[in-house]
């Protein structure tokens, strides 16, 4: 059993939100889902008040070498910052780390919370306006005030931006260029209309570089795109070639998806502005290896 106590520097705040700080939200939630929480000795709920004095016993262990502790150990604090002004901040997202908190993932070891950590002694509460996967790396937008949030956000939601991403696919593609039109999942549950165009880059013996532009910002579009062409992702754990997979990351020892953000272009105070983020070295090894063989 696990004690932890209120600070006289804890204002009030619900339980949960205050567990939330400290655990990733899976754990809370468990801890809530079998009774595992007390408050003062006495069974507690979610929206419990605590105070300064209060007590709270945690019955359920948590196990601190859980993989989502170790993620960004040794990037915390050393995100690489493409452009920064008065309004916005773009970074180059490393692969590895999710942009926020998650089921198993604390807001101080997302992107969000490393930026949060860094402007908050500036008064700033900065805002993502667009997301990336989890090892997907590259060009990532955040927002340093509200009205920029929400111009942004409306400019993603409106195909307003341009996106560029890298990627390397499993099989050698027969035409140099084209275009994938397949509805997918919306936020609301309903299919929407995705885009992707693409061109070849690169062919090697099993595998084919390209770039891809999407007109569309759907949940994973691009790997459900490939996947459905028939030509998935290179190292994409959910819709790849689990058995290709495998061999290629014995034989290139690459551990995340292909699948770089390249390029962002955008209508910016009047102006078009380009920002870019070069290939991480995994990314690179693996063409090098691939290009000697």
């Amino acid at each position: 059993m696990q004690e932890i106590s209120i600070t006289t520097g804890e204002s009030s705040k619900r339980l949960e939100n205050f567990l939330k700080k400290r655990f990733p939200i899976g754990y809370v939630r468990k801890l809530f889902r079998k009774n595992g929480v007390r408050l003062n000795g006495k069974r507690s709920k979610p929206d419990d008040l605590i105070a300064p004095g209060d007590c709270v016993q945690l019955y359920i262990p948590f196990d601190k070498d859980q993989k989502s502790s170790r993620q960004s150990v040794t990037l915390r604090g050393a995100l690489e910052i493409i452009f920064e002004d008065d309004e916005i901040v773009v970074i180059n997202k490393p692969a590895g780390i999710a942009v926020h908190e998650g089921k198993d993932v604390l807001k101080r070891e997302s992107i969000l919370g490393m930026l949060e950590a860094r402007y908050r002694p500036q008064g700033i509460a900065p805002r993502l306006v667009h997301r990336l996967d989890k090892d997907t790396s590259g060009v990532l937008l955040a927002a340093k005030k509200d009205q920029t949030a929400k111009q942004f956000e409306s400019l993603f939601a409106d195909d307003g931006v341009e996106k560029e991403y890298v990627c390397l696919l499993v099989g050698r593609l027969e035409q140099n260029e084209g275009t994938l039109d397949l509805r997918l999942p919306g936020r609301q549950g309903k299919s929407v209309r995705a885009l992707t165009r693409f061109r070849v880059a690169k062919r090697f013996s099993e595998t084919t570089l390209v770039r891809a532009n999407i007109a569309t910002g759907r949940m994973h579009q691009i790997r459900l795109h490939f996947a459905h062409y028939g030509h998935p992702v290179v190292m994409d754990d959910q819709h790849g070639d689990f058995s290709f997979n495998k061999r290629f990351r014995k034989e290139y020892g690459l551990r995340r998806q292909f699948l770089h953000a390249s390029t962002v272009a955008l209508e910016y105070h009047g102006k078009k502005r380009i920002w870019t983020a070069s290939l991480p070295a995994d990314l690179s090894k693996t063409l090098e290896l691939l290009t000697s063989d």
